[in-house]
């Protein structure tokens, strides 16, 4: 049995699947988990919303089929975020995150991964949404206690939280075990290049805080949609320094842009990853 485990992103498939066909396509090309999307669109925001008979029927459907969704990545909150100025954005947010977190309970999701945002559409935040943004968080927080799921968060493209070390600042502030790390390799990379440090250095950081990864590709100045292995993330040592400090869980984050085979890009990339990730597991 391997000693790590390797996920999807759900937006890596056709939104015009339905959930149990993207069970059986992950578990097809191999995955052993696929991660939910809960983003801005009112379409994955009302999955928090969901009846006892639909989330009984999804759980069905994952011992049906036999692979799981096991993290949830929250980024709904990008547009109604923590640090909003606007007192009633502030309070959906929360509404959001406590759905959120009964929804993982309900389903059996371990993680749920956050956007590293104090603010996003609002443009540039500062001291005063930083503030509202940790009073919300720690209230965050002591839901996710409650229920036992674990909220950790993604690096992102903004100054805010582009980094480990800025993750690492936030989580040791709140200081609770239901609040870790759970890096993006291509944000943390375009990082390093920004702030001319060392993205090896940044992983490092997260010993003992971090729980899962996404591997993404990017280049200088751009985060999504770049074709694994053709930009400038060095996944094979990244990966290494990951499992070097415990990292165990991994999700490849790639998205479903019209190809007439979606598979074909899911069997590269978990056919790529695997082989890495069995090469490191080997070493170590």
């Amino acid at each position: 049995m391997k000693k790590y485990v390797l996920g999807v992103y759900e937006k890596a498939m056709p939104n015009s699947l339905t959930l149990y066909e993207k069970l059986v396509a992950a578990k097809e090309v191999g995955y052993d988990f696929i991660e939910l999307s809960v983003d801005e669109t009112p379409e994955k925001l009302s999955r928090l919303d969901w009846s006892k008979e639909e989330r009984d029927q999804l759980v069905m459907d994952m011992k049906k089929v036999g692979i799981d969704f096991r993290s949830m990545a929250l980024s709904g909150q990008r547009k109604f975020p923590l640090g909003s100025m606007d007192e009633a954005t502030r309070i959906k947010s929360l509404e959001i995150l406590e759905k959120a977190i009964i929804l993982a309970n309900d389903l059996g999701i371990r993680v749920i991964q956050l956007a590293g945002y104090d603010v996003y559409y609002e443009g540039k935040g500062n001291e005063i949404t930083r503030k509202y943004f940790l009073e919300n968080l720690q209230k965050g927080v002591e839901i996710a206690a409650k229920y036992g799921v674990l909220l950790a968060f993604e690096t992102m493209e903004t100054d805010f939280m582009d980094t480990v070390k800025k993750a690492k600042e936030v989580v040791e502030y709140i200081n609770s075990p239901f609040l870790m790390i759970y890096p993006d390799l291509g944000n943390i990379k375009n990082a390093s290049v920004i702030y001319n440090n060392d993205v090896l250095d940044d992983i490092r950081l997260g010993k003992g805080k971090t729980v899962a990864a996404h591997i993404k590709e990017s280049i200088p100045g751009h985060y999504r949609e770049i074709p694994f292995l053709t930009g400038h993330v060095n996944f094979y040592e990244c990966l290494t320094e990951l499992y070097k400090i415990g990292v165990r869980r991994y999700v490849t984050e790639l998205w479903y842009t019209g190809a007439e085979d979606f598979k074909v890009d899911l069997r590269f990339a978990v056919k790529t990853f695997r082989e890495m990730l069995d090469k490191i597991e080997g070493e170590y």
